[in-house]
């Protein structure tokens, strides 16, 4: 599998958790701008990402740093994140 689908593929499911987590409604997982700005454009809170960070914590068996919420604007930038985390282990 290439990287670029590995990368559409994690974009897509953080996009899912955001949708289900926030209970966003009128988006789907294919819709959601994966570069919208989560807190600016969206109006996501610090606890709302961090239950987001506890699920992708769960669900891709990674630590997520509390000090690196802020750099995590973005589905496109958590997913980056995500696969940085998940190759170095």
């Amino acid at each position: 599998m290439s990287e670029r689908k590995d990368i559409r593929t994690l974009i897509l499911r953080i996009a899912e958790i955001v949708i289900e987590e926030l209970k966003l409604e009128d988006i789907t997982p294919e819709t959601f701008d994966p570069d919208m700005d989560l807190v600016d454009e969206l109006g996501v809170d610090s606890m709302d990402l961090a239950t987001v960070a506890l699920v992708l914590q769960d669900e891709y068996a990674v630590f997520i740093d509390e000090d690196d919420y802020p750099n995590l604007k973005t589905i496109r930038l958590i997913a980056e994140y995500l696969q940085t985390k998940l190759r170095t282990g």
